[in-house]
C-alpha cells in the first residue's frame, strides 16, 4: 500500500475550529477522501500524527473514523501493515453508465444551485492562480505543481476526476491562504456532483488538460494575471457543459 504523499495527502488535514469538533473532523476526512487526496487503498496518516494535525483529542478522531468505516469509506486493519485506510471501493456513486451502457444521471440540480456554485468556483479559482503566480514558490512547490499536473494529464477513467480534483487543490494550496483551502474543496465537493449529472466526453478532457498545463506554466512563470485568465477560460469551458447538459 502506497503512503499518502506529503503535501497532498495532507491539504485539507487541518486544525478544525469552532464547537463541532467530531463533525469537522467527519467532513475534514470525508473530504479528503472523496476527493482523492488519499486515494483507494492508500493508508490515512498514523492516529497520533493525525490528531495533532487536525486538533482534535485521539477519542474524537476516533469517533469520527469509526463512523467512517462504519459508511463504507474508511477500514481499520491490525497487524505490522494496520492502520486506517480509505476502502478500496468506495460508496459514492461514480459518473458515467450503468450496466446496460446506458448514461446514469443524479439527483435534480436547479439551475439556481448550478449557478452559484460556478460563479462562486469562479470567484475562488480564479483568484487563487492569480495569487498562486504571484508568490515566490519554493521548489517543492514548483515540484508538486508539475507533477500533480503530470498525474492528471496521465489519468484515465475513474481515476481522471480524482487526479483533477487534486490539481485544482494544489493551485489553492499554492495560492498562501490556509483559509482558502476549505472553500475550495466545499465548491469542488459541488462541481463534482454537478459533473456526476453529465457524461464524460473525451474531447473536453484532452482539452482540460492542455488548459490545466497552461494555468501550470503561467504560475510556475510567475505570470499572475496570464495564470487567472487561462483558469478563467478553463472553468468558463466546464460551464459551458454543465449548463448545457443541466440547466
Amino acid at each position: 500500500m502506497q503512503e499518502p504523499a506529503g503535501l497532498d495527502g495532507g491539504l485539507l488535514l487541518r486544525p478544525v475550529a469552532g464547537g463541532n469538533a467530531f463533525e469537522e473532523t467527519v467532513q475534514r476526512l470525508l473530504q479528503t477522501v472523496r476527493l482523492g487526496l488519499i486515494a483507494p487503498g492508500e493508508r490515512l496518516p498514523p492516529e497520533r500524527e493525525l490528531s495533532a494535525m487536525l486538533a482534535v483529542s485521539r477519542a474524537t478522531l476516533r469517533d469520527a473514523i469509526a463512523s467512517l468505516a462504519d459508511a463504507g469509506y474508511l477500514v481499520s486493519r491490525r497487524g505490522r501493515y494496520g492502520g486506517t485506510f480509505v476502502s478500496d471501493e468506495l460508496p459514492v456513486p461514480t459518473p458515467g453508465t450503468d450496466g446496460d451502457g446506458a448514461f446514469r444521471p443524479g439527483r435534480e440540480i436547479s439551475p439556481a444551485e448550478i449557478e452559484d456554485t460556478l460563479t462562486l468556483r469562479e470567484i475562488l479559482e480564479v483568484g487563487a492562480a492569480r495569487h498562486a503566480a504571484g508568490r515566490p514558490l519554493s521548489p517543492g512547490e514548483r515540484e508538486l505543481l508539475w507533477a500533480s499536473l503530470t498525474e492528471a494529464k496521465a489519468a484515465a477513467g475513474e481515476n481522471y476526476r480524482r487526479l483533477d480534483s487534486r490539481f485544482h487543490l494544489t493551485i489553492g494550496e499554492l495560492a498562501g491562504s490556509a483559509s482558502l483551502m476549505p472553500l475550495i474543496a466545499d465548491v469542488r465537493m459541488r462541481v463534482n456532483e454537478l459533473l456526476d449529472n453529465i457524461p464524460s466526453l473525451g474531447p473536453n478532457i484532452a482539452h482540460s488538460n492542455a488548459q490545466h498545463e497552461q494555468i501550470a506554466i503561467a504560475i510556475l512563470t510567475g505570470r499572475p494575471e496570464a495564470a487567472a485568465q487561462a483558469m478563467s477560460e478553463h472553468l468558463d469551458g466546464t460551464a459551458l457543459l454543465l449548463r448545457g447538459f443541466l440547466e
